[in-house]
């Protein structure tokens, strides 16, 4: 049974504010949750229509019926279990090979997929802005399909970070007019910069960048006026990851 003071907790977890509040998050589904468990993410609790499907204290688990997960899950078509997470605590950047920064992506699907983008190939730090989606929203947990559990993300003032970290790394950034990323020799070690899904890399920030990278449009009927940005991640993600195997 769900209580009317845990279905107040876990839908307020829908806005930053209150996720900030209470440092707590909710995901949702068999594998998210899985994920989120064996890395050890302390679990606040557990709403379930099974017994049994993690291996949790019974004193966090709370079996439920269809209509209460309905009541309190955040997906169209709810799934299996819901579980409330501690927030928990954010890792100093460590700055070690190739530095995936954001600047103010704000659509929860993207940020979702840059963060399994960011475990597929093996970038384990992902430094956003501070005005970038919050990584624990509900919609992000559930794109990353319990990816976050394997990238430190950090949130911080990401003109101060970048201008730090120009003495060590190359910046690089994607613009339109950048050089063809298919024909620059790509360093193991940097940072990349991804824009705003409406204005791209701010005007501060590509001030600061080292060297603009371009992924070059090969459609013969040139309407297409930008890549979404989660997939221009993939791309230039993949080739940086390609060009030091070459």
């Amino acid at each position: 049974m769900v209580s009317k003071n845990q279905k107040k907790l876990i839908k307020s977890l829908y806005q930053k504010k209150y996720r900030k509040q209470h440092g707590l998050f909710v995901a949702e589904g068999k594998k998210v949750i899985k994920e989120l468990l064996e890395a050890n993410i302390k679990l606040h609790s557990l709403f379930t229509l099974q017994d049994n499907l993690f291996d949790v204290s019974e004193a966090l688990e709370h079996k439920i019926t269809e209509d209460e997960l309905k009541q309190i899950s955040f997906l169209t078509t709810p799934q299996v279990a819901l579980a409330v997470f501690y927030i928990p605590v954010q890792d100093e950047i460590r700055g070690d090979g190739l530095v995936l920064a954001l600047d103010d992506i704000r659509d929860p699907g993207n940020l979702g997929t840059i963060i399994r983008l960011c475990d597929w190939f093996g970038v384990e730090e992902l430094v956003c802005s501070l005005q970038t989606v919050d990584c624990y929203n509900p919609k992000v947990i559930q794109a990353t399909m319990g990816s976050i559990t394997r990238i430190n993300i950090v949130y911080t003032n990401l003109q101060q970070y970048i201008e730090e970290e120009s003495s060590n790394s190359k910046v690089f950034g994607t613009f339109m007019g950048g050089e063809n990323i298919f024909s620059v020799k790509l360093p193991e070690k940097g940072v990349i910069v991804m824009g705003n899904e409406a204005s791209g890399i701010s005007a501060t920030i590509e001030n600061l960048v080292s060297q603009k990278l371009a992924i070059p449009q090969f459609g013969q009927i040139q309407k297409t006026e930008s890549l979404n940005v989660a997939t221009a991640t993939a791309i230039v993600l993949s080739e940086f990851k390609r060009s030091y195997l070459d």
